[in-house]
């Protein structure tokens, strides 16, 4: 069975950064696109960046320039780098891989909180 684990995330001020991580059970992640997702307190699950197999990237309009998407084909993981951010950027960040078939593989998430 297939499992996608996120990490990463944390407690940052305004303006701080940090690195989520997104990794796999099997070696899947350099195959198939790979999405995160995030969704905060009452609001609904929204993209925020994709990198597909051939690693080219595409990007919520809200999150350009501030989040860059990336791979590491070798180490089986996906990282979402996120800079610069804001207390609407405060949500449980989720990865999710396109599979084969139409058959959708996501993980438990990881929390980002921003606050001073």
């Amino acid at each position: 069975q297939v499992q996608l684990v996120e990490s990463g995330g944390g407690l940052v001020q305004p303006g701080g950064s940090l690195r989520l991580s997104c990794t796999a059970s099997v070696n899947l992640l350099s195959l198939y696109a790979v999405n995160w997702y995030r969704q905060a307190p009452g609001k609904q699950r929204e993209l925020v960046a994709t990198i597909d197999s051939g690693s080219n990237t595409d990007y919520a309009d809200f999150v350009k320039g501030r989040f860059t998407i990336s791979r590491d084909n070798a180490k089986n993981m996906v990282y979402l780098q996120v800079d610069s951010l804001n207390d609407e950027d405060a949500a449980v960040y989720y990865c999710k891989v396109d599979g084969e078939g139409g058959k959708d593989y996501w993980g438990q998430g990881t929390q980002v909180t921003v606050s001073s």
